[in-house]
């Protein structure tokens, strides 16, 4: 009977403390995130990107000049137009604004 009640405890004890583990790993595996925290996240950094004046808001002007300076960017031979091929290349993704790039 003790050698039953020993082997029983050991293998509860390895139970638990599987369970506790595998609790633990599942704990630590990150979230993805969100698509509207990255949305809004990608849209504070174009802000930042257009924002010549620093007041925090986008203007006509600053907007019309971000984009004839990302269409003159587009425009690889300088046609004037954006063929497919250029326009394939105007996926823009905002990964990280450095300072020294900001009010450019």
């Amino acid at each position: 009977m003790t050698r039953r009640y020993i082997v029983a405890t050991i293998t509860g004890a390895a139970f638990t403390l599987a369970a506790a583990s595998f609790a633990q790993d599942t704990a630590n595996v990150p979230k993805q995130p969100d698509k509207l925290v990255i949305a809004e996240e990608n849209a504070k950094q174009l802000l930042l990107l257009m924002d010549t004046d620093k007041n925090g808001k986008i203007s006509k002007q600053e907007w019309m000049d971000f984009m004839s300076a990302e269409f003159d960017r587009l425009d690889k031979d300088h046609s004037g137009e954006l063929d497919p091929h250029e326009l394939l290349e105007s996926r823009v993704s905002v990964r990280h604004v450095r300072s020294s790039d900001q009010g450019k």
